[in-house]
Order: C-alpha cells, then structure tokens, then sequence
C-alpha cells in the first residue's frame, strides 16, 4: 500500500484519480478547501465510499493558500502514515480576461494558487519525502505553461511558473531519490473552464479596447464549446487521471518529466524538442549528475 496526498479533490481531475488510486488498493489523502463548509457535500460523498466499499480514503482539509492549513495536513499525514510516496499537485484556478483588467492584487491571488500553493505543500512534505530517500510529485500543469493565446495571460503566467518551478525542482531532488514530474492536460471537460475568475475591471479598461478584441474572446469561448461538444475530441477528464496513475506505476527513474494529455496545439513537438536542450543546459554548466534520479 502506497501512501498518496492529492489536492484539490473537490472536483474535476483531483476527485477522479484518488478514488481511482484508493480503489487500487492505495491509501489516498483527499484534500480539499471548505471539508466541513462549500465542500462538506463532496466530503461526505467520498467518506460514504470508505463505508461502502472498504478503501482507504481520508478526507482532509487542506487550503494551498493558507501556510497553517497546509502544515496542519502535512503533520496528520506523517503521523498517521509517514513520508507520502506519492504527492499530486492538482488544485488550481483559471483566471481568463484582458490582462490590463486584473489588478495586480488578482493577478497575485492566481499566482498564489497556482505557484505558491505548489510550493507550500510540496516543502510541506519534502524533509519526511527526503529523509525516506523515495517518492513521486506529480505538479499538474497545463499546456498553458508552454504556449500562449489572448485572454489567458494571467493564468499562462502561473502555469509557465509551474513548469520553470518544476524542472528546476526536479535536478534540485534527484540526489534526494525524490522525483518530480509536470502533467500538462489540453482542454478538458472539467469546472476548470466556466468558473474562472474574470477580471473585477473596476475601472472599466476593457470597454477601451477595439470591438475586434471582445469579438475575438467571443470566437475564441465558441471554438472551446465546439471542442467540448465534438464526442470526437479528447476532452474526458479521465485521460488525465489515467497518466497520472501510469507515472504513479513506472518504474522510480524511468518517468518522462512531461507528459501532454488531451488536444495540444503542437506542444508535444515543443516538448520533445526542448527536452535535449533542458539536459544540455546541465551538461554546459557541469551539472550531469543532477540529471538523473538517484534509485
């Protein structure tokens, strides 16, 4: 039995892959914002799983933002468990409009989930992932982090945070046994898309653009709905549940630092063309060793 910790399990991605790796005979930490406030429904949802077909699946509060909170779950976990094997970094927002309509105290709340949220959990559980000398994090990125379209500039910024993060992270803990991996999901039929913040634009900016600009954002939300509609496309959220669950199963050493999921508008060649350069950015500054797993 493999102990992992997912945040983010009130929807979408994060709610799928822990029941699935519970039912695989795992021990998952659900985690999640509001268990006993917004989120007490689906809490009780999963917890009524645990009775009814006997997994190991523990709901636990955890808020990315909140310093305490995070700490407050990291310590039940090492107690109760030890050192996670397995730690997936899944909550996240979307934040969509004219990037000169967000205030910087918004543009700051997406980097907050979205980076820093990261960083706070994944320091949370890296001294006990350490000193065990194993262990797997899995940062849920997006294609977002390795392209760029209008309208999304604030929650691209987040994302291509993620992936500097990631890969910078991932040479810092190979000596440490510990490996990091970026799952990077194109579109997808999840509560991601519709409930992203929009701009407060309390001072109007974005009525000052030209009407090509809305017209274009217009276009652009139509051409996501002909994609989710299309039976056709890649859209099941499942897909990504399934990768993460493939990176869980392989081999410590054999796991590929990206892995795109879903439509891609051409980053999969991206990433296959930038992964020599990422290991020969080592190599230049005499830094092979940092880019192979210690198992």
């Amino acid at each position: 039995m493999r102990t992992i910790v997912v945040t983010g399990c009130s929807t979408g991605f994060g709610r799928i892959v822990s029941e699935q790796l519970a039912r695989a005979g795992d021990r998952v930490y659900a985690t999640m914002r509001g268990v006993d406030g917004k989120n007490s429904g689906v809490a009780a949802e999963l917890r009524g799983l645990v009775q009814a077909d006997g997994i190991d699946l523990r709901v636990l509060e955890m808020d990315v933002t909140s310093d305490a909170s995070v700490e407050a779950a990291a310590e039940t976990v090492v107690a109760e468990s030890g050192a996670p094997d397995v730690v997936i970094n899944n909550a996240g927002q979307m934040f969509m409009g004219i990037a000169e309509a967000f205030t910087p105290g918004e543009l700051a709340r997406q980097l907050d989930v979205n980076v820093v949220g990261v960083h706070r959990v994944t320091r949370a559980f890296l001294p006990s992932m350490r000193q065990a000398g194993r262990g797997l994090i899995i940062n849920v990125s997006s294609i977002a982090g390795r392209m760029a379209v209008p309208f999304f500039s604030i929650y691209h910024a987040s994302k291509w945070a993620l992936e500097g993060y990631s890969l910078g992270l991932r040479a810092e803990l190979a000596s440490s046994g510990v490996d990091v991996v970026s799952v990077q999901p194109g579109p997808f039929v999840t509560e991601l898309f519709g409930q992203g913040p929009a701009p407060a634009d309390e001072d109007g900016r974005a009525a000052t653009y030209p009407p090509s600009v809305p017209q274009a954002r217009a276009e652009m939300d139509a051409a996501f709905e002909g994609i989710f509609a299309d039976p056709d496309m890649p859209t099941d959220p499942q897909m990504v549940c399934d990768r993460m669950v493939e990176l869980v199963n392989m081999a410590p050493g054999t796991r590929p630092f990206r892995s795109v999921v879903g439509v891609d508008f051409g980053v999969r060649e991206r990433n296959d063309a930038d992964a020599p350069m990422d290991a020969g950015v080592l190599d230049a500054m005499g830094l092979t060793e940092f880019a192979t797993l210690r198992t």
